[in-house]
């Protein structure tokens, strides 16, 4: 099942480049990086470029597998 994820998410991130905000997943991941690097700005623990990159990966996933 991971190897269908990690497939599914390629083709995505492949298509989301090719695309550009063309492409269906473009808006909900971008948005996603910017509420987790908003959200990792106020918390003195995380650094806004992991939670960036957790927004987006967690809007990616969702993306994927609804």
């Amino acid at each position: 099942m991971s190897d269908d994820l990690l497939q599914d998410a390629k083709v995505e991130v492949v298509g989301m480049a090719k695309e550009g905000m063309h492409h269906p997943s473009t808006k909900p991941v971008l948005t996603g990086a910017a509420v987790g690097a908003v959200a990792a700005a106020l918390l003195p623990v995380v650094s806004w470029p992991v939670g960036l990159v957790a927004g987006a990966g967690f809007m990616l996933y969702k993306r994927l597998r609804p």
